[in-house]
């Protein structure tokens, strides 16, 4: 059996851009129903999302009929959480909140086996497909994609160099967390905002690295991807299940 090639990586890599939904149900059902729909990504996200590992590899199973590629948002930088999402499968992840390049560094530690990192060895995870992938633990890592979120001022002063880290394949702008850093607490759409986004995304793209985002703004996300972000979320599903469900109940009761 083969290790299954990570096409996200082999897609910001070739500068391909690539549109993805956010997905906060934590629930099988409704990431099969995602996966379905077209996108080249889905973000499963464990940080701000009730989501645990058994419902997080369920996700992932449920992921298996489609294309879309499943990304992974932990919810710290730990090495035993990244450790146990290698385990159930994870290939592509999300790491939210750095800001150093020792944390950039750290995370991928986490995610190669000594001599290399400080991974731990499992020999029939679900990630070798419980030991049918051969020779899985000398080539797990060309099939990893480490995506970093830069969601403050700090991480934006340490750009550059966590950039620069051998192994980071992507900078994700976290807006929510950068505005409030900013003074614009809940106001993704403050010019000051959007203008110091615009030019990190440049700043990105200037260091040789693949810059990222999730708006739920199509004009914002136009704009951000006309920029050089390369990997976009264009929605989430509880605002989208929230909204549109609004709209019906208003139709039938105003």
């Amino acid at each position: 059996m083969d290790l299954p090639v990570n096409t996200f990586k082999r897609a910001i890599h070739a500068g391909q851009q690539q549109i993805g939904f956010w997905n906060s149900m934590a629930c099988p059902t409704t990431t099969e129903i995602l996966a379905g729909s077209g996108f080249d990504w889905l973000l499963i996200d464990a940080e701000h999302a009730p989501n645990d590992v058994p419902n997080v590899m369920a996700q992932l199973q449920a992921m298996m009929e489609n294309t879309t590629h499943p990304i992974v948002r932990i919810p710290v930088n730990d090495p035993i959480v990244i450790k146990r999402h290698l385990d159930i499968g994870t290939q592509s992840f999300l790491i939210p909140m750095v800001e150093t390049v020792e944390e950039a560094q750290a995370a991928v530690a986490a995610t190669r086996f000594p001599p290399h990192g400080l991974r731990g060895f499992a020999g029939a995870s679900r990630a070798s497909r419980f030991g049918r992938v051969k020779d899985y633990h000398h080539k797990a890592h060309d099939e990893l994609c480490l995506l970093v979120q830069i969601e403050t001022l700090k991480g934006l002063d340490n750009l550059e160099a966590i950039a620069a880290v051998p192994g980071i394949d992507g900078l994700f702008i976290g807006p929510g967390d950068l505005s409030s850093d900013m003074g614009h607490l809940g106001n993704q759409g403050h010019p000051e905002v959007v203008e110091l986004i615009e030019k990190t995304i440049a700043r990105i793209v200037a260091a040789g690295n693949r810059a990222g985002i999730l708006t739920g703004d199509e004009t914002l996300a136009r704009r951000y991807m006309a920029a050089g972000c390369i990997f976009t979320a264009v929605g989430i599903d509880t605002g989208l299940l929230a909204r549109s469900t609004e709209a019906i109940a208003k139709k039938y009761k105003s």
